[in-house]
Parts: C-alpha cells; structure tokens; sequence
C-alpha cells in the first residue's frame, strides 16, 4: 500500500482528494454506527493519518456533532496534504496530553497509520492508554496506532484496541493476522477512489482465503465417474493405543469427495479402526506399503497423526513421496525432522507429487526455528521456498503459502475450532482434495476454509469428532458462494 499511495499521483489521483474521501469514510462510519455520540474527540498525529483525522472532524462537524481535534505536536509543523486537511478545520483544537476523553461519547484513533516502524512512546503513548482505559468506542484510521500493519503485532506496550477501523483501498495484513485481527475490532473497507492502475501494477501475492480463489480449480463429481477417478487416499495409521488421529484424517478425506479412502497400519491398531468404521478401507500393511501405493492407484497420502516419529514412520513417508503420491505431513512428522528442514527439503526433492506441510506453530518451530521479527505470513513464505512444499501453517489466522510466494490468510475460523484432533481432520480434507486433482495451494486453502465452515455449521460444543460430518454443510456453502 506505501507503494500505490506513492503510484496514485501518476495514476491521476491527487493525494489531498484520496484525504478527503479517506477522512469522509470515517465519519461515515461514526454517524453510521453510533449515531446518539454528541462529542467526538479526534486524535490526530503529526503525518497523513492525522490529516484524515482533520477531514473527519470537519466533516462530522458539518453534520451537526460537537468535535474536539487533539493534535500531537504544533499545527504548524504539520507539512503536506495532513497541513492542507488541517487548514479546512475551523474548529477546536487542543494539545494531545489535555485530551478530554472524560467529556466525550465516543474517541477518532487518528495518530499513527500502517507504516509505522517503531513504538509509540511519551504523550502519544499517553494517550493510547488513556483511550483504552477510558472505555469509550474508538475508530481507528488504517490501523490502530500502535499495530504493525505487515505483521499483525503491536509495535510495543501502547497500541489501541479499536472498535472499528477504517481502512482503505485493500487490506494490510496487520488486519487478519493474529493478534492485530482482535485488535482491530470490526474492520470496514472504503473505496476512496484509489485508480485500479495504481493497484494494479503491484503484482500483490497474499490474499484473503475466500472460495473465489480456488472454486474453479476444485473438480466437480462427474457422472461418468467411480471411485478411483474420484481419487484414492491411504492414510498411515498410528500403533494400538493411537489410532484417533488417523481415524478422522480417513474421514475427512472421504467426506471432501475422495472416491476411496484406506486405512493402513499394523493389525492391532486396524482392529481399533474396525470397531469404529464402514466406508474407510482397511489394510495391514508391514512390507508391501510402497507396493499398495503403485498397485491400488493411490493418489494422495497422509502421514504424521499419531504415527509416532519412528523409523516405521519415516521409512512409510518416505515410500509415499518415492512412489510419486502427493503427500501430507502431518503432527509426529515434524518430529522426525526437528531441526533439519533441509533434510525435509531433499526428501520432498526425491518425489513427483505435490507436498503439503501442515505444522501448527509449535512444529513449525520445531523444524524452522523461531524468528520474532518476521510476521507469521512471511515465516510461511520463508518455509515454503525453502522446502519446495506448500505450507500450512495452521492457527486463528491459518496461512498457506507455496515456494512461489502465494499464499492466503484466512479469517473464518470460530474460536471453538481450538479443540483436539481438528488439526488431523484438516489434513484429511486436505489430502482428499489433492486425490481429486486440486492443486496443492488450492487444495490446501480449499481445506482451509472448509475446515472453518464446519467447525461454524457446528458450533459451541464442537469436537474434532463432529467435524467430517459437517463437511457437506460446508460444501453446501461453498457452492452457495459460487451461484451467487
């Protein structure tokens, strides 16, 4: 976004008109959505941000509220557009530190924006913590001040927690990353009149996870088909005492449409499974796995849940990728591979198929390390080039990225999805959409959202149990989205 903003000129957009309409989005919003606020206090910073606070504040003044400006910094030292905004404004303005939060209805977040680089410190941190504690509704501009707006994390100890923010033209990351999503509150997005080729020409490769992004690569069922064409899974079974995980891999991928699922482990854990299963297949498998793998035309694996990281399971996953199976890893997979990502990287190197790694941020550690400076969106980009795999990297905010730095966030997960054994049903879904024939990154972000809706079309009181069964609910939905 600093590059379109710097591209808007030649593209025929004046930036003081992009303020203008930036700062009567705001106030739209405000009169919109607390219509009884009478007393509007506007924090306003000393740069663009604090420019479409000005506009704001004369807008809503026009409209009849009462409109304090609290200005960090001298009027004066105000350069640019941000001074032009401030010289419309006829009405009150005070210093930032005398901010009046005790005789307002409702507070304007309009210090700092999405670029900022460093923390807040001294009075503007002052005051964020007094917006906070003042327990008034806060509108922020772009971001609330304080978040970083690439990574989703406050920059430090003072960072607003908004209502509502308002931000424009396209969303930044900050916005659908944890935590920033909670700190944003409801986010609304204003079409300030940005010129498309000023977007355009940016070449932008992370989007919000939604099915118009991958519908069309997801096959539908045709009627000429049978159970193989519509893709067979085998999923690699934990021992006797672990076989949960698997289980409801195996259903997932029969619920997202794969024709023939197989469960495969040694003879004590199948009759675990027998005793809970009727459409998954069951198969020993001691020494003939990889020739299983050819014969039975099996086109995705799963290997990882509660598989134990043991050489059985090594020498199984290994076998997947040799055999050309598109493969998922999955859980104790990323314990046979703690620290030694390139290890992980010349074994994916040896196969054929399409490879999707599924760690939540734990695993994700265990194998790439840790880096606090880098957003979660660029850990799983970073991953991604660096295995030749496709990365999930699972959480609130679940990001999938491939080696070619596409990638998507997604935003529907409901909270109760936090709940033992979702995972492995999200690599079940995952798997049964690569058998289908959707590419990895599709598949991976198809499985994504899927997951999500489930878990919603469910509700409180979910359990990893309920979730294959709600995966038609969610199908329905997604097929919903396309007609519409």
């Amino acid at each position: 976004m600093t590059r379109v903003d710097a591209a808007a000129p030649a593209a025929g957009a004046s930036g003081s008109a992009l303020m203008e309409r930036a700062g009567g989005a705001v106030a739209a919003e405000v009169a919109n959505g607390w219509p009884d606020a009478r007393r509007i206090l506007v924090l306003a910073g000393p740069g663009n941000n604090g420019g479409d606070g000005f506009v704001a504040a004369r807008k809503l003044a026009e409209a009849g509220r009462e409109v304090l400006v609290a200005l960090l910094g001298d009027r004066e030292s105000l350069k640019g557009d941000a001074a032009v905004a401030a010289a419309r404004w006829t009405g009150e303005t005070g210093p930032l530190p005398n901010a009046p939060f005790e005789a307002c209805d409702l507070v304007i977040d309009a210090l700092f924006g999405a670029g900022l680089g460093r923390p807040i410190e001294g009075a503007a941190a002052d005051a964020v913590s007094a917006a906070n504690a003042s327990g008034l509704p806060i509108v922020s501009v772009d971001v609330p001040s304080g978040l970083d707006g690439a990574t989703g994390r406050p920059l430090g100890d003072a960072c607003v927690r908004a209502s509502l923010t308002v931000t424009f033209v396209r969303l930044k990351p900050g916005h659908v990353l944890t935590p920033g999503r909670s700190l944003c509150g409801r986010v609304v997005l204003a079409d300030i009149g940005m010129p498309e080729d000023a977007v355009a020409g940016i070449g932008a490769r992370a989007f919000l996870n939604r099915p118009a992004l991958w519908r069309d690569q997801l096959p539908a069922p045709s009627i000429e088909g049978h159970k193989y064409s519509r893709g067979h899974v085998a999923v690699w079974s934990g021992p006797e005492l672990s076989t949960g995980a698997a289980r409801l891999s195996a259903l997932a991928a029969l619920r997202s449409g794969a024709g023939a699922v197989t469960l495969l482990g040694q003879r004590a854990a199948l009759k675990e499974h027998a005793a809970h299963l009727t459409a998954v297949m069951l198969r020993e498998a001691e020494n003939d796995w990889a020739e299983f793998l050819t014969q039975r035309r099996v086109s995705a694996v799963v290997v990882g849940p509660a598989a134990g990281p043991t050489e059985r399971t090594a020498k199984a996953l290994t076998e997947a990728i040799e055999a050309g199976c598109h493969v998922v890893m999955d859980a104790d997979v990323f314990s046979l591979f703690a620290g030694r990502p390139d290890d992980l990287a010349a074994l994916i190197a040896r196969g054929s198929g399409q490879v999707a790694l599924t760690p939540h941020e734990g695993e994700f550690a265990r194998v790439f390390g840790v880096d606090k400076t880098a957003s979660k969106l660029e850990r799983a980009r970073a991953a991604a080039a660096r295995s030749g795999a496709t990365v999930l990297l699972k959480g609130a905010d679940t990001v999938v990225a491939t080696p070619d730095g596409r990638a998507t966030v997604a935003d529907n997960a409901p909270p109760y999805l936090a709940t033992a054994g979702a995972g492995d049903v999200l690599a079940g879904l995952c798997a049964g959409l690569l058998a289908q024939g959707a590419p990895a990154f599709e598949a991976a972000s198809a499985a994504v959202w899927l997951h999500g809706e489930a878990a919603t079309a469910v509700g409180r009181g979910l359990i990893a149990d309920d979730l294959p069964g709600a995966i038609p609910e969610a199908l329905r939905r997604m097929e919903e989205r396309a007609a519409g």
